[in-house]
């Protein structure tokens, strides 16, 4: 095969799912011998839409027929145009965000190196405090921030510049992290040299699902401006609608200074990344910051009709809550079935947490076989997390989550003779 020959080892979601797609639909995959798969993977969040959404590839049609410029750098195009009066008119402005528009390159990880680089470049620090089982991506800079020692034996150097702390819960429910960070930044003994920023995912996606509070929040949101620390959301997964509000930090009443989003900020699945800056911190000069494909029009033109089409009102927002909703009660259920389990995450990006990585991964095999394609996440690959696009019908949804609790069902079916066996 091409791809055994060919493909380097670096490749992982093949592994999982050893099969070659030839279309995709809505919420739906389709391999070359017909069989359809039910997504809960969603271009690990880049799919937010769901496939080849019609709205948004009519949209990309028309513009490609009509000669629209298709890579821009950063110069100006009515494509840009358009999107940046969309994104003020119905995302910053509603929320009383006053921030300009950054153009990286086009992966959430060029956002975050885009953040970290300016966070220093403003306060003229050289730290960053990033939380346990936090994930900015595989780049140098992004990955000193990202807790997971897999990833970060990729590197083949020291990552350096990066003070972490233990997140929301990190440490048990009655433990109060802030209050070691806090302690931290008082003592002129402690050692950690006060940081330019400090950079959280509000859900962390590859971490496991963990969700931060939104006291913690705002109480760490309030320890950055009480020591001028530059606070940095990293929404590129939990972002674009998948918490149930564009930013996942939209309930807690807090203003990051620098958020990152990529990920579905395109709503088909191209890349497209863009740092969020509280405009007071725009000291960049010309050029000082760049990527060839910042300037991605064919992304401009879907990402408009995204904002456009979902996020003009609020009746996305309750759809997707009434999922989240659905989904929340059909895992606690399989929860309940097996006290062994237990629920984790908010809005559609939510899971089970398994005792070991072993079970989550016959569990996710398991789904696959019945044609449901879902992955893991956490520390040690434990957490079944389902990821589908935000677009998908209660019927759908039903549809995916019986074939989980299914292959739940026949994993403990399977192991409780091998237990009254022992």
């Amino acid at each position: 095969m091409i791809f055994q020959d060919y493909e380097s080892e670096v490749q992982s979601y093949s592994r999982s799912f050893p099969v070659v797609f030839t279309t995709a639909k809505d919420c739906t995959l389709t391999d070359e011998s017909g069989k359809e798969y039910i997504d809960f993977l969603a271009g690990a969040g880049s799919l937010n839409y769901g496939h080849n959404n019609d709205t948004l590839k009519n949209a990309l049609i028309d513009y490609i027929q009509q000669d629209g410029v298709s890579h821009g750098l950063d110069m100006h195009t009515r494509a840009k145009a358009e999107f940046l009066e969309t994104f003020r008119d119905l995302i910053l402005k509603p929320r009383n965000l006053d921030h300009k528009v950054m153009f990286t390159g086009p992966t959430g990880a060029n956002s975050v190196e885009a953040a970290l680089k300016l966070a220093r470049k403003v306060t003229g620090r050289h730290n960053v405090v990033s939380f346990t089982n936090g994930f900015h991506g595989c780049t140098l800079g992004a990955l000193a921030a990202t807790g997971n020692c897999h990833h970060r034996n990729g590197a083949g150097q020291a990552l350096s510049g990066v003070t972490r702390m233990p997140y929301d819960g990190y440490l048990g429910e009655n433990f109060d992290t802030l209050e070691l960070f806090r302690k931290m930044l008082s003592d002129n003994s402690s050692g950690m040299d006060i940081p330019a920023a400090v950079i959280v995912e509000i859900v962390q996606g590859e971490g496991g699902l963990n969700t931060a509070s939104g006291e913690w929040l705002q109480q760490l949101s309030l320890l950055c401006k009480e020591h001028g620390i530059l606070f940095i959301a990293d929404d590129i997964q939990a972002g674009c609608g998948r918490t149930g509000t564009f930013f996942s930090f939209d309930p807690f009443d807090i203003k990051p200074d620098i958020i990152t989003l990529s990920k579905s900020l395109s709503g088909y699945g191209l890349p497209f990344a863009i740092t969020l800056l509280n405009r007071q911190l725009d000291i960049w000069k010309p050029g000082e910051h760049n990527g060839t494909f910042r300037g991605n029009n064919h992304a401009f033109v879907t990402a408009t009709r995204a904002l456009k089409t979902y996020w003009a009102d609020e009746k996305f927002a309750s759809h997707i809550h009434a999922r989240s909703e659905q989904l929340k009660h059909r895992l606690n259920q399989i929860c309940d079935s097996h006290p062994q389990l237990y629920r984790k995450g908010r809005g559609l990006m939510q899971g089970i947490c398994c005792p070991f990585g072993e079970m989550a991964d016959e569990i996710t095999s398991a789904c696959f076989k019945h044609q449901l394609i879902i992955e893991t996440s956490g520390p040690e690959g434990e957490v079944v997390k389902c990821f589908p696009p935000l677009t998908i019908s209660e019927q759908q949804l039903d549809e995916g989550l019986n074939i989980i609790e299914r292959a739940f069902a026949d994993y403990f079916e399977m192991i409780e003779p091998l237990k009254k066996a022992s």
